[in-house]
């Protein structure tokens, strides 16, 4: 299977994952500071963007998909769902990843009894449900969500709204957003052993900042960093701070 990738800039390879519903280019801003001194790849998850849509998204064999796309060892971001597979695949390939950055993700999605840091489950099925009648404003209210409670909120949510099909409509959501349902990687901590380091917004409704704080207790390397007025998108909404910190993270493993 072909993904679809934009690469710019050069230096050691840094590849970003973005969440659901969205694409690569939701990190152009951050991989244009990069770029001088890093190789930065912003993929298009499978059903996203221009990336073809996978029949069953699994978290297991994305990473897998990622792992043979790039065959040298890489710096990961990935935020939200874009976090859960890099969860997966510094977990099951830890040779290949020197270091791993997670925005704004949890490896679970849905509260239970055991597991408080996330939405109810109704939540994700309902926008689940509305996905055939109405596409479109699904995605803009998933947005919104993401958005709520951060500082210029509305500023940030028109700039993503303008690039949600920047890269085509996507094709696949619905197998990506049934993982979300089902995924619960907690026990994966134990086995990922790079330096990492946890970029959490404290008005985060769709993934608490308790789940950032459990990583960081989890995680044998961690280090986190807390966003007292971000919300799900501490890259977007606080950019030079979290550029300014991912840049340090970065700057450590060198």
């Amino acid at each position: 299977m072909n993904l679809f990738v934009e690469t710019l800039g050069r230096g050691p390879d840094v590849v970003m994952l973005h969440g659901w519903g969205l694409h690569g280019g939701v990190f152009a801003r951050v991989a244009a500071q990069l770029a001088d001194r890093y190789c930065v790849h912003l993929v298009d998850l499978p059903g996203h963007g221009a990336s073809p849509a996978l029949s069953r998204f699994d978290a297991d064999a994305v990473a897998d998909l990622l792992d043979a796309h790039f065959p040298l060892p890489v710096h990961l971001l990935g935020w939200s769902l874009g976090g859960l597979i890099a969860q997966h695949w510094a977990a099951r390939h830890p040779d290949k990843i020197r270091s791993l950055a997670l925005a704004a993700t949890s490896p679970r999605f849905v509260r239970d009894e055991s597991w408080p840091h996330a939405q109810e489950r109704k939540a994700i099925e309902a926008v689940a449900q509305s996905l055939d009648t109405a596409f479109e404003q699904t995605l803009e209210r998933f947005l919104a969500l993401q958005m709520m409670g951060a500082p210029a909120a509305r500023d940030t949510l028109k700039a993503l709204r303008g690039e949600l099909f920047a890269h085509g409509r996507p094709q696949g959501l619905l197998p990506a957003l049934r993982l979300l349902l089902e995924a619960d990687a907690r026990a994966l901590a134990a086995d990922i052993r790079c330096p990492t380091a946890l970029f959490c917004g404290a008005r985060d409704a769709i993934t608490p900042i308790g789940a950032g704080r459990w990583l960081a207790a989890a995680l044998a390397d961690a280090v986190l960093y807390e966003f007292p007025q971000a919300s799900h998108a501490p890259f977007l909404s606080h950019e030079q701070d979290f550029v300014r910190a991912l840049a340090e993270h970065l700057e450590k493993q060198a």
